[in-house]
Formats: C-alpha cells, structure tokens, sequence
C-alpha cells in the first residue's frame, strides 16, 4: 500500500482508535449543546451563544488536495453506455444497410 499520504513523524491510528476518538467528540459537542440549550433561557441570550465545533477531524477530512485528488479520480460516464452513442451506432448500422441494399441493386 502507498505511504505517500502518511506523515512521517507518527504512526497511523487504528480503525477502532479513529472510531473512539470519534465518539468521545461526538458525545463532547452534544454534551456542550446540552449545556448550551439549558442555558440560554436563563442567563444568556441566543445572540450572545457559540455553536461548540468539533475541534477533531480525521486528516482526509481536511486535507484539500486529498479532496480534489479523490474527485477527479471519480467514475466517469461510459460514452457508449449514453443515447447520443447508440443512435450514432444505430445510425451507422442503417446506412451501411442502405449502402448494401444499393450496391446489390446497382
């Protein structure tokens, strides 16, 4: 496997490290809501509040070039899985039919 994408300076993370990482963000950021939601009939106004982010991304999230390298290599359309392609051919094979047709008559 390439290791063109990796960082030189640390390992990478495990599938289940990634997923609990994940998750201890996840129940950070609603937990922050929930403290959040409590507090803002009380003791704040609505404009005066911060929406917590997430502070935590795994690196292909962020990274743009990986991004746009990623989208380019998408599945193109098949051009002859498209109609233009099979009236073309349809079309073709008709008037080579018309060219037999008259050159058996000629």
């Amino acid at each position: 496997m390439s290791k063109r994408h990796r960082g030189d300076d640390s390992a990478p993370l495990s599938k289940a490290e990634l997923r609990a990482h994940a998750h201890a963000e996840r129940h950070r950021v609603k937990g922050e809501l929930h403290a959040l939601a409590a507090s803002v009939g009380r003791s704040r106004d609505v404009d005066e509040c911060d929406e917590p982010a997430v502070e935590w991304k795994p690196m292909h999230h962020l990274d743009h070039h990986h991004a746009s390298e990623r989208e380019s290599g998408r599945r193109r359309l098949r051009h002859w899985k498209m109609k233009e392609w099979k009236r073309r051919t349809n079309a073709r094979r008709t008037r080579i039919q018309l060219e037999l047709r008259h050159a058996k008559s000629a």
